[in-house]
């Protein structure tokens, strides 16, 4: 691609600087005090679209935040990439874990990321991976070098279930037609390990709540004499895995897509070091179902994992109390023919049926969506390998990732295109994590490589 390089050089302070300002805009999609802040970075997300080279750039409202349109066409009878992302970010917490100020971003130095990386909530999920493909687009327009027709939509909803997108998707299926989707909300093995996505887990997610007594009561008058319901709650959700860690739901392997021995045997060539897995993790084991490798258990099996727990007091000092009411949120990943609403019935069913007496439970859904596995022989593929291998000087292998976007399985329902899955993040990232960070180096070789996928991919089109 011509002088891709240079633009980068030329304008590599202005690319950092533009992306630092999104990042200081704290668009936690999930806390209602961050209202007016992610719908101003919707804002700022149309403003970037517009500043890039799209014709035309709308917020388009829905019932949650609204979601940002952008399109620059240049010949209908040419292909059409629709480039998906997202504009919200987790929720901060826990603050205090955190080295520098989730939303005031700095660039430092790490052992992996030696030319610097940027901290922040949403660096790398996903304003860092998003932003890329803004300014790979306005590489493009300005240097007259647009192969092809382009299309954004970027929400503000991800992080909370993309409540809304469904009903978007379907309603806008003419305005959204494409002839592949491009995202970049994924990761690749390593700086010289390049890899392409071609899996993701569905997910189901839900909430449980554990009452016993109409009322907190003293420990010394009651305990022992009614059931707690945080003690029944911990055992409750110990009984979900037996000693092998399989989950102990009845019905929840029916549907598990089991690879052949020889596809794992291909998985397992992915370079991967144990011991580099548990130093930065600082842990002195791995933990996981029986029978399984660590990058196995991560991808190509399902899982059940708490993701909050609490009830009771939790203050300093002490309180003798039973709490009246105890909750935890609880999130299932699911492989490829794993239903999620059939997954969440069959949790609900089993978690309501094993709460002992003197217990009620109630389990509320939150949000889930399909596992996804994209063909690796189809022309989208391989022109993103084919620009991957340009700017990496080696062909990237294809992964399957452990991580959930639930809409993938939706766009290939609602507008029949496949989504070519081109990440630039690391697993060391620390995405959903205190200490988010991007690559200042993967951010430039994203904003550097993306280009020569649409060259690419016109170019097998013809």
């Amino acid at each position: 691609m011509q002088n891709v390089q240079e633009y980068i050089i030329k304008n590599k302070q202005r690319f950092l600087d533009e992306l630092i300002q999104l990042l200081r805009i704290p668009s936690v999609s999930a806390d209602s005090a961050f209202s007016q802040d992610v719908f101003d970075t919707s804002e700022a997300v149309k403003t970037a679209l517009e500043n890039a080279g799209c014709d035309i750039v709308e917020i388009c409202e829905t019932e949650g935040y609204p979601i940002v349109y952008g399109e620059k066409i240049i010949d209908p009878s040419l292909p059409t990439v629709l480039v998906y992302g997202h504009y919200d970010v987790q929720p901060p917490d826990p603050i205090d874990l955190w080295n520098s100020p989730p939303f005031e971003p700095v660039i430092k130095e790490t052992e992996i990321h030696p030319e610097g990386a940027i901290f922040a909530r949403g660096a790398c999920d996903d304003k860092g991976q998003m932003y890329m493909h803004v300014k790979a687009l306005e590489f493009m327009v300005k240097t007259e070098q647009l192969p092809c027709n382009v299309k954004f939509m970027i929400e503000g909803e991800e992080e909370v279930g993309s409540n809304n997108l469904a009903v978007f998707v379907a309603n806008n299926r003419e305005k959204l037609s494409n002839d592949i989707i491009l995202i970049s909300d994924t990761g690749m093995i390593a700086n010289d390990v390049p890899s392409i996505t071609t899996g993701l887990r569905g997910l189901s997610y839900v909430e449980v709540e554990v009452t016993g007594p109409n009322r907190d009561l003293h420990s010394g008058l009651y305990g022992g004499a009614v059931a707690n319901p945080i003690n029944a709650l911990t055992k409750m959700i110990a009984s979900l895995h037996d000693k092998n860690n399989h989950i102990t739901i009845p019905g929840f392997y029916d549907k598990v897509e089991n690879l052949s021995l020889e596809e794992r045997a291909e998985m397992a060539k992915a370079p991967f070091s144990l011991e580099a897995y548990q130093k930065a993790l600082n842990i002195s084991s791995v933990d996981g179902e029986n029978g399984y490798s660590t990058n196995e258990r991560n991808s190509i099996r399902p899982t059940l994992d708490v993701n909050g727990i609490w009830g009771g007091y939790i203050g300093e000092g002490a309180k003798t109390v039973i709490a009246s009411k105890a909750y935890a949120k609880i999130s299932m990943r699911l492989v490829p023919n794993q239903d999620w609403q059939d997954i969440t019935q069959l949790f609900k069913t089993h978690f309501e049926s094993i709460a002992p007496k003197g217990i009620t439970v109630k389990v509320k859904p939150h949000h889930g969506g399909q596992g996804y596995v994209t063909p690796i022989d189809t022309i989208g593929y391989q022109a993103a390998s084919k620009a991957y291998e340009t700017t990496f000087g080696k062909k990237p292998i294809p992964q399957r990732s452990g991580g959930s976007i639930p809409i993938v399985a939706l766009f290939e329902k609602e507008l029949n295109s496949k989504t070519i899955l081109m990440g630039f993040g690391l697993d060391s990232d620390a995405i959903h994590s205190p200490n988010e960070h991007f690559g200042v180096w993967n951010y430039f070789k994203g904003i550097e490589t993306i280009p020569y996928f649409y060259h690419h991919f016109t170019e097998m089109n013809k």
